[in-house]
Order: structure tokens, then sequence, then C-alpha cells
């Protein structure tokens, strides 16, 4: 049925978008209603569980509508993936208004970045966890528990500004249409994201790829690892937080 909807929908969308009436608008919206709660889960499962899967859902559903009214045909895009878009976006600013992450949190994880930024510009080398402790003065108890809160913490958040009140470069690609100066920025960043993923361990490595790249859920991966969930929670954080600082870094050259 959602095969359909969308061949239906796409082929009106190249004709005129006027011809779309209330009735197709509507099961249109029924047919992507899967969708959306699957975008909706899948961010739902790297968040605190005090966090609304519904309010997800509803921040969703704004954006299929968005991208419903939106799309046109000479994007040179399919409307799924549009859509998707869209949705993960309206889904992303629906956290951001609810601040779900404690201030606190996100104080001391640019406190790791900045202690990992400034230690691997001196040793020439990524540092060990003790070593990160020392240069915030902390112990390695404290470092730890910091990393197991900052669960969540997403690699890229588009309206982060970072301490000194710029604005990263990477919050500067949200048009619809990217540009050929936006298309080449955002190639330079997957090289740099690159870059920075091949300098974490392996078990880091790994755990980023079943995550993003699978989509596997933290439960998943430990069983697979033979881990616990809070112990792969905290190697994500980890190797979030260093990916993070390398962006840091990019952003102010």
């Amino acid at each position: 049925m959602m095969r359909i909807g969308i061949q239906r929908y796409q082929r009106i969308f190249n004709i005129d978008q006027r011809k779309i009436d209330k009735d197709l608008r509507e099961d249109l919206i029924l047919s992507y209603a899967p969708l959306v709660k699957y975008i909706a889960e899948r961010i739902a499962i790297r968040l605190p569980s005090n966090i609304s899967k519904e309010e997800l859902i509803s921040a969703g559903t704004v954006g299929l509508l968005d991208a419903l009214d939106r799309f046109e045909p000479e994007m040179g895009i399919k409307f799924q993936t549009y859509a998707e878009h869209r949705i993960k976006g309206a889904i992303l600013d629906e956290l951001r208004k609810m601040d779900w992450f404690p201030r606190s949190v996100r104080k001391d994880i640019h406190k790791i970045e900045h202690a990992i930024t400034a230690l691997k510009s001196r040793n020439g080398r990524e540092p060990e966890d003790s070593e990160i402790a020392e240069e915030m003065r902390i112990d390695i108890d404290s470092y730890y528990r910091i990393i197991t809160r900052a669960r969540g913490v997403t690699l890229l958040s588009l309206d982060e500004t970072l301490p000194d009140g710029t604005t990263p470069k990477f919050a500067k690609q949200a048009s619809d249409m990217p540009s050929p100066l936006d298309e080449l920025t955002i190639k330079e960043l997957k090289k740099i994201i690159s870059e920075a993923l091949a300098q974490l361990s392996k078990k880091e490595q790994l755990v980023i790829s079943l995550y993003y790249y699978d989509e596997l859920t933290l439960k998943e991966i430990a069983k697979i690892l033979d881990l616990t969930e809070s112990r792969i929670s905290q190697i994500h954080s980890k190797a979030i937080i260093k990916l993070r600082a390398k962006l840091r870094t990019y952003n102010k050259g």
C-alpha cells in the first residue's frame, strides 16, 4: 500500500501539485505513518527513557506534512528520501525545544572534548582515559560517571553553538537545495569524520558501526560482544565525544 501511495503521489507531483485533494493527502499520511513511527523509534532508543515516544511521533508527523507541502520534483531526489529528512529534522527540532539533555552534562562533555583536544595536540596521539581525567583534574571514577551520564549525546547538533558563541560550520547546511559550496563543505566534513573514526579503538569503531550503520540497539550490541549494556553505552559515549572533539577542531580551522 505504501509503495503504491508513493508512486501515485510522485506521479501527481510530476503533473501538478494542485491536483492533490484532501482525501489523497490523508491517504498518503496514513501510508507514511509507519515510516514516521520507525524513524521516531530509532531515535527514541538512543534517548533516556523519560522522553515520550508519542511526542517524537507527533513531531515526525509534522515533518511529514511539511514534506508533502514543500516537495518539488525539480529537487532531483525521491520523495521518500526528502520525507525522511523532514521527519527526522522535525523530531530533532522537538528534542531541542525540550532541552532534554541536562546543561551540566553538556558542560562536562565540552570539558572532556577540550581535554582530548589539548592532549592530542601535546602528545600527538589519542589519550588514555586516565590522562583525560588527569587533564580535567578529576579522578577516574568521576570521569567514568560523566561518560555514563552522557548517554544520548549526538554527533551533530545542528543548532548547538560552541562555548565562544560561534556557530559550527555544519550548522550552515540546512537549505533544501545545497549549493556547490554546501556540497563541498559536506564532503570535507565526511572526510574529517572518516579520519576521526579511523583513530578510534577497534572496539569503539565496531560499536559505532553496529549502532549507526547496522542500526542495532545498545542491548543487541552488548549480546554480540558479550558485554553489559552499560559498558557498551560507555564505549559509545566515549567514541562520540572523541568524534565531537575532532569536529570542534575542524570548526575552528
